[in-house]
């Protein structure tokens, strides 16, 4: 059974930076393309990030992140991560990784992702 979970999301000030990760089990998570999404109140889901699979070598960040943000993947710890740097109160939402084994291009699209964790609550406040 794939299984994605997220954890890392908690309350940060301005400024302040949180690392999520993404534990997969019940699959090798180095067959597919991962993404990270977030769903603040009131708004629809955005993309954040997204990562290729191992050797494809491709990345997407949002332009609201870019220079903050960044994604990585551990795949002998079968974990994705994202680092968040730089945090802004814009950035609360809830967060999403999702995978996939779909060969990533230039776009990160919800639509191509078939399986998602249950998301982790990032809050920046002072």
């Amino acid at each position: 059974q794939l299984q994605l979970v997220e954890s890392g999301g908690g309350l940060v000030r301005p400024g302040g930076s949180l690392r999520l990760s993404c534990a997969a089990s019940g699959f090798s998570l180095e067959h597919f393309a991962v993404g990270w999404f977030r769903q603040a109140p009131g708004m629809e889901r955005e993309a954040v990030s997204c990562i290729s699979r191992r050797l494809e070598e491709t990345t997407y960040y949002a332009q609201s992140v870019k220079g903050r943000f960044t994604i990585s993947r551990d795949d002998a710890k079968n974990t994705a991560y994202l680092q968040m740097n730089s945090l802004k109160p814009e950035d609360t939402a809830i967060y999403y990784c999702a995978a996939d084994p779909f060969t990533l291009t230039d776009v990160c699209r919800e639509l191509d992702f078939g399986s998602w964790g249950q998301g982790t609550q990032v809050t920046v406040s002072s």
